[in-house]
């Protein structure tokens, strides 16, 4: 479940703490309220339809003051003990059979008493966690898509806990299954870093099936820490792309923005790093936006190579390897599991086709960069038309 802010109602209700004024004012109110529907009560053998909407009416107002269930309980039963003792009188004598079946129909008068006072008092509950929910989540894809003025979203963190001053980084994560608001991996990641930050520094959510932490630049470390809980809290591989710092609400959707950008980026050109930040992958978008040039020069380059027997992808999965081994052919041919006069072969063979030599440091720099331009394009899964 999503992080309550500090001091709010239902906050106070899950941790059990209320302020001494609460505590007596839920008392003095139970007696004023108590008093003449447990007198009626009590002299009953059974409670009417009328006694159990007002009684769940007591639960529910009780819920709404944010006074604790155990404190209603606590001030009712003595309030029906007193009410009892009074009508009942005291030291009158009677059948001793009459006096037990007496008490006992109080006893389950009350007990009935108590439980149309519990449920009134926990869907009033329920309904204000998910009231507490719905807006929290409402603030939060504002917040990350930047659909309500600066002011108002300012004024709307505040109540949720969060600053919004300052420079904030955004950190995204992914995993093969997404992420869910009160998921357990969620609620994993949320208590390990708000209890050691705090909230005013660290927002925890979900969005799009991401595990999303927003984080104060105050605190460096936060990405970090976010990045290895996030990996703990799941049993499967977890990647997470961290955003460049940046000021104010709009500074946090673009950083969110950023963020995602360079998570696909990393599965884009299949990056075995867990963590990958957007500063590093800056000259790979630029790569991207100009898809017509980047086109052209995958086509140009590496366009020979659909004429290899079974296609191009495993030359091109050979340049990958390659080049991400420091153009070494034994630590690609472990890389790979083969042998390394096979990459010799394979490496003759691009040579061959492109023209271009991938050992000639001149020319490996095209090479490299028509290679990464065929990831971020998804060539030859994707078909590319040139534009000449």
């Amino acid at each position: 479940m999503d992080e309550e802010p500090r001091g709010s109602p239902s906050a106070e209700r899950a941790t059990g703490s209320t302020p001494a004024s609460a505590r007596d004012g839920a008392r003095g109110d139970a007696s004023g309220e108590h008093q003449g529907l447990l007198a009626e009560i009590c002299g009953a053998r059974r409670l009417t339809d009328a006694n159990v909407q007002d009684l769940r009416a007591l639960g529910a107002a009780a819920a709404d003051r944010g006074t604790p269930l155990h404190i209603v309980l606590a001030d009712f039963f003595p309030c029906a003990h007193r009410v009892w003792a009074g009508s009942a009188g005291s030291g009158q004598e009677g059948d001793p059979s009459e006096i037990r079946d007496g008490a006992a129909a109080v006893l389950g008068v009350l007990g009935d008493a108590a439980v149309a006072l519990s449920e009134g008092y926990e869907t009033a509950h329920r309904a204000a966690i998910r009231r507490e929910e719905a807006g929290r989540r409402e603030f939060v894809d504002d917040l990350l898509e930047g659909r309500t003025p600066l002011g108002r979203l300012a004024e709307r963190a505040e109540r949720f806990g969060l600053r919004l001053v300052g420079p904030h980084r955004v950190a995204v994560a992914r995993t093969r299954t997404p992420f869910e608001a009160g998921a357990a991996s969620t609620r994993y990641v949320e208590d390990g870093l708000t209890s050691r930050f705090g909230v005013e520094q660290v927002l925890i959510t979900t969005k799009d099936g991401l595990l999303v932490c927003v984080a104060s630049g105050a605190v460096a470390q936060v990405p970090q820490l976010f990045a290895a809980q996030a990996g703990e809290s799941v049993a499967e591989p977890c990647r997470v792309a961290v955003s460049r710092p940046r000021t104010g609400p709009s500074g946090i959707v673009r950083s969110y923005q950023e963020a995602c950008r360079a998570l696909d980026t990393a599965t884009q050109l299949g990056f075995d790093a867990p963590v990958v930040n957007a500063s590093d992958l800056l000259v790979f978008q630029v790569l991207g936006r100009d898809r017509a040039a980047i086109s052209d020069l995958v086509i140009t380059v590496l366009g020979g190579l659909a004429q290899a027997r079974g296609g191009a992808d495993v030359l091109l999965d050979t340049l990958t390897a390659y080049f991400a081994t420091g153009c070494r052919n034994t630590s690609t041919a472990r890389r790979m599991g083969i042998g390394v006069r096979t990459v010799g072969y394979r490496i003759a063979r691009i040579r061959q086709l492109t023209g271009y030599d991938p050992t000639d440091p001149d020319q490996r720099y095209v090479l490299q960069t028509a290679v990464l331009g065929a990831r971020l394009l998804g060539w030859p899964e994707s078909p590319l038309q040139s534009a000449d």
